[in-house]
């Protein structure tokens, strides 16, 4: 992964946050930024979805835009009484994938879940900048395949 300040030069990240979970999620894009910002990279819009389900469409609106090279979702899918958060996240980090494929720009999984815990959720804010490091990495990656 890219890991020196000034390996993002030129790369525009987008981030897609969800409020459902806010307190982990908060966390997650305040830590997004910082790598955002460590990295040399641009940071593109900041957007807020209700929730994880909720950020397809915006990625794809996000994806449209020429003014953006990558987008990392940003999100905690805890465990509840019922399968519904295997529901979320399987249905979205599939159209989140589609998405990518589509559009031939990455999109950085910074969502951890399901089947996590409150707890569980809060040790795994760091991924947020992990999803960072891989899409900056992946859009130069793909810089390079096109002959950019």
């Amino acid at each position: 992964m890219a890991k020196h300040k000034g390996d993002g030069e030129g790369v525009r990240v987008a981030l897609v946050a969800s409020e459902f979970n806010y307190d982990v999620s908060l966390l997650m894009l305040e830590r997004a930024k910082e790598e955002v910002e460590f990295l040399g990279a641009t940071l593109g819009p900041v957007v807020k979805t209700p929730g994880v389900f909720d950020m397809p469409l915006a990625v794809k609106l996000l994806m449209e835009r020429a003014d953006v090279d990558a987008v990392v979702t940003l999100g905690a899918v805890i465990e509840g009484e019922t399968d519904h958060d295997q529901v979320v996240m399987n249905q979205a980090s599939r159209k989140l994938t589609d998405l990518s494929v589509e559009f031939g720009k990455p999109l950085g999984l910074g969502i951890s879940g399901p089947g996590e815990t409150r707890l569980q959720a809060q040790d795994r804010i760091e991924n947020a900048a992990a999803a960072v490091r891989a899409v900056v990495k992946m859009s130069r990656r793909i810089s390079e395949i096109r002959g950019a």
